[in-house]
């Protein structure tokens, strides 16, 4: 446990919010430029977040400002730690890798501040980087020694091979991944991702999370990848790799994931590919005896975009659980009652009239606005926060996360 801040660092870095509300941004840009200066550490970056739309500057300006405006209150920030610590051990971040994070920060902060940034306020700024980086470090190292210790576990990247390849919609591809050294695979948590490391011709080396879709059986794993227009990863994926080729994949990560068994009834709930994580947790209570009801409730645009809508029927007809899919524009050949059974999109009154708001955990994946209409509507509708959990695919917006 690193040594508690003083009261002099927690008093000047408060006393920074103001300067951090109007400069933050400039900041953290000016951070990452710093930071990328450094080939072998821009690689351990997943640089899709720091392309044209600036978002993971932009998620970190709000979580420095997050930091500094609850440094007298850090207990609020333990969810945040374990999302950082879990994805940064995705990307095989380690130990040696933050002092050229800090010198990045701090270079940053005189470069933005110019004057302003005295050697009170940069002395105070390093103290509060090396409080939370050594949380960081101590909480990765546990994951690291849990990876090495379980049956089938690894620690840094393992050579994966791609046993199958299936079409599971227009937009959603599967890939079934096997170890090429033909060991067993660390059984992941219902609801965890994997990190790859990928080597496509004419890019420099990029990571990306892809969401494990399949049961917790310790024999494979599957992800479902969506082809996104502009995705240099998804696209060559589709479009590159067969079976027989050979991936570079991080040990399972990810602090989104189902209790085994849960507790409490549990509601699924998706949009578009956001499904992934959430059939790997259908899988986990299906293949049991759950002490709960459980639903899982999806939404899509049509049967040209459904992936895997057959296996979770597959699951319902068991009767351990019920799955309810929403179609937005259904085709004429999509057959309500048997590819759907809802047309339209999920509203906050279908939830409320179908499932149980007193009682149950809510599980929640999609794209942002999905999340931010449905977190939304939860909270509401009188859902505790504790027990909605949710996940998106996008760049963190938690400080210090690549």
């Amino acid at each position: 446990m690193p040594r508690p801040l003083s009261a002099q660092t927690i008093s000047v870095v408060k006393a920074t919010v103001p300067a951090l509300e109007v400069h933050g941004l400039a900041l953290t840009r000016r951070m990452y430029e710093r930071l990328f200066e450094n080939a072998a550490i821009r690689d351990l970056f997943n640089q899709s977040h720091h392309g044209e739309t600036g978002s993971q500057p932009k998620a970190l300006a709000g979580a420095v400002l997050a930091y500094a405006r609850n440094i007298d209150n850090l207990g609020v920030l333990a969810g945040a730690v374990e999302r950082i610590a879990q994805k940064h051990v995705g990307l095989n971040i380690l130990p040696e890798h933050y002092p050229f994070v800090a010198d990045a920060l701090l270079g940053a902060i005189r470069d933005t501040l110019g004057e302003a940034a005295t050697p009170e306020i940069l002395a105070a700024w390093g103290e509060a980087y090396w409080f939370l980086a050594d949380l960081l470090i101590g909480r990765e190292g546990q994951i690291y020694a849990e990876h090495a210790a379980a049956p089938g576990g690894w620690n840094g990247w393992r050579d994966f091979t791609v046993a199958e390849k299936l079409r599971e919609s227009e937009v959603i591809t599967s890939f079934i991944l096997v170890p090429a050294d033909g060991g067993p695979v660390l059984r992941h948590r219902p609801g965890q991702y994997l990190t790859f490391w990928l080597d496509i011709p004419g890019q420099p080396p990029l990571k990306r999370n892809y969401s494990i879709s399949s049961a917790p059986d310790g024999a494979y794993y599957r992800i479902s990848v969506k082809r996104e227009p502009r995705g240099v990863a998804s696209n060559w994926l589709h479009d590159a790799v067969q079976p027989g080729a050979r991936l570079k994949v991080a040990a399972p990560a990810g602090e989104f994931f189902l209790p085994e068994p849960p507790a409490r009834p549990v509601v699924l709930l998706s949009g578009g590919v956001g499904q992934t994580p959430l059939l790997s947790m259908l899988h986990a209570v299906a293949g049991g005896a759950p002490a709960a009801p459980v639903q899982f409730v999806h939404g899509t645009l049509s049967g040209a975009t459904h992936a895997l809508g057959a296996e979770a029927r597959a699951l319902a007809a068991a009767g351990r659980v019920q799955v309810t899919t929403f179609y937005e524009c259904p085709r004429p050949e999509d057959r309500p009652g048997q590819d759907y059974d809802v047309a339209g999109r999920i509203t906050p009154d279908w939830l409320r009239a179908n499932t149980p708001l007193a009682e149950a955990d809510y599980y929640l994946c999609g794209p942002r606005d999905f999340l931010r209409v449905f977190v939304a509507a939860l909270l509401a509708l009188g859902v505790p926060a504790a027990r909605i959990h949710h996940e998106f695919f996008g760049p963190a917006d938690e400080l210090l996360a690549a």
